[in-house]
């Protein structure tokens, strides 16, 4: 039988959820201690991050590892694959409310230092970069648990600049590396309001695969969750 609890509706990440402030809503309730930031924090963040690149009035990439893969929930006019160097893909954030709880919580991934990524880099238009970029703030940025920087992707078409989300090791909730035994069984147990662990794990992976990225990191956890039967 298995040990993952179930949600009876878990909230959606969408455009409509994320303007109306879902996720803070449901961490400031939800961890009355956390320290959710504004909307004036989070547009003084995407402010001083386009202007480290003055990209301010052209279009922008987004480099997308997890989740903004299979559900960004943005509008974007272009997709391709990318590889970024100097961060790998990790199970390194805690998560006590989306896709855990206090008693037991999940694990979501964030970009840590070293090795390389393949992804997903989107590029928005430069009309629309205000609006979208609003959203993928108030998705990612609403506790700092992440930096956003720009780092260079390499695309079949030739690099680009692009922001990624940056696991930011100074926030509390960085889990640092954990074996990999421990994280499958997180990854397998774990369900919060934003739905299983399971699930966040076989979007990504299954994504991946479909786009030609293999990650071996992922590939190793899959059959460890398999092993244990849950």
């Amino acid at each position: 039988m298995s040990e993952v609890p179930t949600v009876a509706e878990p909230t959606a990440i969408t455009r409509e959820s994320l303007k109306s402030g879902v996720l803070q809503r449901m961490i400031a309730v939800g961890d009355p201690t956390a320290e959710v930031l504004s909307f004036e924090a989070l547009a003084e963040s995407r402010r001083a991050t386009l202007a480290a690149e003055q990209a301010a009035g052209g279009d922008v990439w987004v480099f997308a590892y997890g989740s903004l893969i299979w559900n960004p929930a943005f509008h974007f006019v272009e997709r391709r694959t990318g590889l970024i160097h100097g961060w790998h893909r990790r199970f390194c954030l805690w998560t006590a409310l989306g896709r855990g709880t206090p008693d037991r919580p999940g694990l979501v991934l964030g970009l840590d230092r070293g090795g390389t990524c393949r992804g997903v880099v989107f590029r928005i238009a430069a009309a629309a970069v205000e609006e979208e970029l609003d959203l993928i703030w108030r998705r990612e940025m609403v506790t700092a648990s992440y930096t956003p920087r720009w780092v260079t992707a390499a695309t079949p078409e030739g690099p680009v600049r692009a922001i990624a989300f940056t696991i930011n090791r100074t926030q509390p909730r960085y889990a640092g590396r954990l074996s990999e035994e421990e994280t499958a069984r997180v990854l397998a147990r774990a369900c919060g309001q934003l739905g299983s662990c399971q699930e966040y794990f076989r979007s990504t992976h299954d994504h991946l695969l479909a786009l030609g990225i293999r990650d071996h990191g992922l590939e190793a956890l899959r059959r460890r969750i398999a092993a244990l039967g849950l």
